[in-house]
């Protein structure tokens, strides 16, 4: 008795077109995180300036 239901992950083809055509995320924004790094090192700054 054949199988009627096709696994699409078993067509080689079929899976490589996908992935070749899968749309790309833009990378998220560094952004913040430069912006957290120098707030936190504004503050140790005044922190050793305060404790001087």
């Amino acid at each position: 008795m054949p199988d009627n239901s096709v696994d699409p992950s078993g067509n080689t083809e079929a899976f490589r077109a996908f992935t070749h055509n899968a749309p790309e995320e833009p990378a998220p924004s560094k952004l913040p995180l430069i912006v957290g790094a120098a707030v936190v090192a504004a503050v140790l700054i005044a922190l050793v300036v305060w404790l001087v």
